[in-house]
């Protein structure tokens, strides 16, 4: 694949007017934190039939599962499909049509498409994957068409990058169910999330470091559940975060996912891992869209600046900038082709693979937007200038999803382990 086709043009044209007349009127307003953009995400599903080919696809599914003789076959039949169900990563023929609004919406608002890769392809991708028909049909609906929002709960003050040894939030057993504690923070969506996928221990006596990990789904408005307000943030205002606080949160059985070949630890690093690849892939589409919209603006603005008496543009200097963004443009775009020709045939990326395009497409990001700034000088620095919202924002590709320095361990424990 060595360039969009034409059905894909047709697509990113449709989503490109879609969000010249939807998003680039609010985007102060979403980028002051103003509007949540929940609806703005509904009002993309409606216009494209996203939300009813999500809805064909789940129903279609449920009835396969459903004929499934044991709900063990069920499980094992749905593990691998999940990104085609979720909306967010695509799979198969449709892969061009998950990405290209992702790109489209990154060069007006990436924070849209975090809220909304979370819920659909976090929270609702570990619902498909790892959860019974039951469970399935109780809460994967409603996210999958984003009639409700979904949260995915994994990192606390004290983890971070240690997201699993030093998670400390603990589910103890009580009678039929579990009694959960703990906090967590920086969650997509965590101040609005009806849905919320929750990590945390078994309390079970051991070492925390050595201890199962459960994952349950808990809903907006259950007692000793308390959801912050959004957190102020340098960037991606338009995709709220907040904190999560538990305090002797009670949940049954029916809460517990389990399903996907393991349960307890197994199932819980295996689903956040699985999650992990989704998310960083998902990044280099995003920073792509980022990437192409200050190319397009620096080429504009060093056309029409004119300094003594002439363009910008005719300085090597910023002939020098325009020049790598191009660069960066062309090897993030291939690696998103990849991705794409990837999800055709059926074949996830290794987490090392994953790793490998997030760290180089979150760095391409950050240096095409700073570049872009200094290239429109003092204008660049005003938020009236699109590319200082643009470099706020693509600061966070090289922290969430994993650190730049976490994709490098990664990428290397893979090399070195062959």
């Amino acid at each position: 694949m060595i360039d969009w086709s034409d059905e894909d043009v047709m697509i990113r044209d449709a989503v490109r007017a879609w969000v010249d007349e939807k998003v680039r009127p609010r985007m102060d307003a979403l980028d002051a934190g103003d509007l949540p953009p929940y609806d703005l995400i509904r009002d993309l599903f409606r216009t494209f039939g996203m939300d009813e080919m999500a809805r064909s696809s789940f129903h279609a599914r449920m009835e396969k599962e459903e004929r499934a003789a044991e709900a063990e076959a069920s499980a094992a039949d749905s593990s691998g499909d999940a990104d085609e169900v979720s909306g967010v990563s695509g799979g198969g023929a449709n892969a061009s049509l998950s990405i290209l609004p992702i790109v489209e919406l990154c060069k007006v608002s990436p924070g849209l498409v975090t809220a909304m890769g979370v819920s659909l392809g976090l929270a609702a991708g570990t619902i498909m994957k790892r959860g019974s028909v039951e469970q399935k049909r109780r809460w994967g609906l409603d996210l999958l068409t984003m009639d409700k929002v979904g949260a995915w709960a994994i990192t606390e003050p004290n983890s971070g990058s240690d997201a699993f040894g030093g998670m400390q939030a603990t589910a103890r057993r009580d009678g039929d169910g579990y009694v959960l504690n703990g906090s967590k923070t920086f969650i997509t969506n965590g101040p609005y999330a009806d849905t919320i996928v929750f990590y945390c221990k078994l309390d079970d006596g051991r070492d925390p470091r050595d201890r199962e990990i459960l994952t349950f789904v808990l809903d907006r408005g259950m007692p000793g559940l308390e959801q912050s307000k959004p957190l102020r943030k340098m960037g991606l205002h338009s995709s709220p975060t907040g904190e999560l606080f538990l305090s002797d949160v009670r949940v049954g059985e029916d809460r517990l996912l389990t399903g996907g070949g393991g349960t307890g630890a197994q199932s819980g690093k295996e689903s956040a891992k699985a999650n992990f690849v989704t998310e960083r892939a998902g990044v280099a589409a995003m920073a792509l869209g980022v990437i192409e919209e200050c190319l397009r603006l620096s080429i504009d603005y060093a056309g029409k600046r004119e300094l003594w008496g002439k363009p910008i543009g005719d300085f090597q200097l910023i002939q020098l900038k325009l020049a790598k963004m191009e660069v960066a443009r062309l090897n993030v775009q291939n690696l998103v082709f990849r991705h794409v020709e990837m999800q055709r045939k059926g074949r996830t990326p290794t987490l090392a693979e994953a790793s490998a395009m997030k760290l180089y497409a979150a760095q391409a990001a950050a240096e095409v937007t700073q570049e872009a700034v200094q290239l429109f000088g003092g204008n660049g620095y005003m938020s009236e200038y699109h590319v200082e919202q643009l470099a706020r924002d693509a600061k966070s590709f090289q922290i969430y999803a994993g650190t730049d320095e976490i994709q490098v361990t990664h990428i290397a424990r893979d090399l070195l382990s062959r």
